[in-house]
This record gives structure tokens, sequence and C-alpha cells, in this order.
């Protein structure tokens, strides 16, 4: 799974004013990241406000970004939940022929044990046709995978290929890396720790303000895998306040603002997320033109 090294990002679902989704942005989108170093597309994760899209909008999300991408860049849908059986189900189903791999969230809201969750993505695994990266996102599932199950599942499932890793606990990264089977990527999902994690023996990030300053963000990744330690920590530190910033006051918020700035895409969310306050729309603004 060598395209899911380097720096993948999570697409935000940029909406209308009138809460539509909005395709023309979404291409725009797509273009920007594609044109400043990305290597890779997420589809449809949390920071593309999955929770509140109809299935309807779903597949056109899909099929705008198949569109805009036009096979440039490996892309990577997210199919998960807390009901086993639907995601196996879609996952069954789908066409997966413009995707290289399933991102797959922990069970949310259940809180299942640690045979749960291995139980869980099991069934995933045996389901799905194409590669599985595991998810694990403490702050929004309510559980943490930890890494005895990760490390079950990646040496029981040939297909589970890597995980991202958003507990934003670098000691639990460095146990997951340092206990992995040969060729097993651990991503992080955590924008502050990414460079940490890629010098411990990470293979890189899906990250949200990699979308906004994807140029300087995939940079920094790159020269942390060339372990090129001070170049990289120049851009890490560049961007830090602004990571800060785009997580203050919840996500895709903070970064629908930076694109909105950036003349992208409206800074339009659903509820029941809402925007920025205009101070810190105010230090996204000025963050960005200082760049």
């Amino acid at each position: 799974m060598q395209s899911l090294i380097g720096t993948g990002v999570a697409l935000v679902t940029p909406f209308k004013k009138d809460f539509s989704v909005d395709t023309e942005a979404l291409s725009r989108i797509v273009n920007f990241q594609i044109d400043n170093g990305i290597d890779y597309l997420v589809v449809l994760g949390t920071t593309a406000e999955n929770a509140t899209l109809s299935q309807e909008e779903k597949e056109l999300v899909i099929s705008t970004v198949i569109d805009a991408n036009k096979g440039r860049l490996p892309l990577v849908l997210g199919v998960g939940g807390n009901n086993t059986y639907k995601v196996v189900e879609e996952l069954k189903t789908r066409d997966f022929s413009n995707f290289v791999a399933v991102l797959s969230v922990s069970p949310y809201y259940n809180k299942p044990t640690q045979e749960g969750i291995y139980q869980h993505f099991k069934a995933v695994a045996e389901a799905s046709p194409i590669p599985v990266i595991l998810y694990n996102v403490p702050g929004r599932t309510a559980s943490n995978m930890l890494p005895s199950t990760v490390l079950r599942l990646a040496n029981d499932f040939k297909n589970v290929v890597a995980i991202k890793e958003a507990a934003g606990d670098i000691v639990q990264a460095m146990k997951l890396i340092q206990g992995k089977p040969e060729g097993f990527l651990v991503i992080s999902g955590d924008d502050m720790v990414t460079l940490p994690m890629v010098l411990a023996g990470g293979s890189g990030v899906i990250s949200v303000i990699g979308e906004g300053f994807p140029r300087q963000f995939s940079d920094m990744v790159s020269l942390g895998l060339e372990r090129k330690v001070d170049e990289a920590y120049k851009l890490h530190y560049l961007l830090a306040e602004a990571i800060d910033m785009i997580f203050e006051q919840g996500n895709p918020a903070g970064i629908k603002e930076v694109f909105k700035t950036l003349g992208l895409s409206e800074n339009t969310v659903r509820l029941p997320l809402v925007n920025v306050n205009q101070d810190l729309a105010d230090r996204l603004n000025k963050f960005v033109k200082s760049l």
C-alpha cells in the first residue's frame, strides 16, 4: 500500500448558503489538493459531515470527487458505523472500482469491549473486497481501540493494511509502530502529532489542516519521511498555531473558514455544527493571509 504513504486529506463537503451540496466548490477543493502536492484523498470521512448527508448526497459527493480527480490521486472511501451488519452490507454491495481502500471507524456510541471491536472489524475485513484502514478516534467514539486489538487484527487479516490513529497519544502510536507486522501502516489522524509519529516510524497522515495548507503540510510530512528533521520541524511550527485554531471550535467549521478565506467555498456547516465565531474567523483570516 505504497499509495497510502505520505499525506492524505479528509475532504470536507462544501455547502452552498442554502445548505445544498456545492459540487463546483468540491471540485475546486479536489484540484487545490492535487495542485499542491497531496498524495491521496479520503472521501466521506468525519470531516465530510457524513452524518448529516442523505444517501443521495453521499452518492453525489462520491461521483463529484471521482470526476474531479480524473484518476490522478488514489481515493479512499469512508465506510463505517456502529451497526456492523449495515456496514457489512454496504461493503458487499458498493462498487469500489475507483477506490484503493476503505477507511472504517471504530464503532461509536455503543462503547463495545475490545473483543466487540475485534469482532466488528473481523466482519468488516471478511466482507471488504479492497484493503481496510482501521480508524481509532476515541474523542468521537467514546472507546479507545487498544494497540493489542489493532495488532491482533493486523496479524489475523491480510487486508487490514493500516490504522488511522487519532487518539492523540504518541506513546500509544509508538506501541503500534513497534509491534506492527511488516507492511502495516500507522497513519496519524491527529495533525499536531503527525511529525513526531512520522519520525517514530509512522507512514504519514490523513489530515484536516493539510487540505487548507496542502503544500506546507505535505512538504513537512515528506521531509519527516526523509529524516530531514530540522527542516520538517520548521514547517510544523509554522502551522502549529493554525492546527490549534481549526479545531478550537470544532471540525470542519475551522477548516471551512480557511476555505472561505482562500475563495474555494462557503463556510457553511450543517446543524448541529455552527460556524466559528467572529473572533476565530478573524484570526484564521489573518493567518491565511500571512502565509
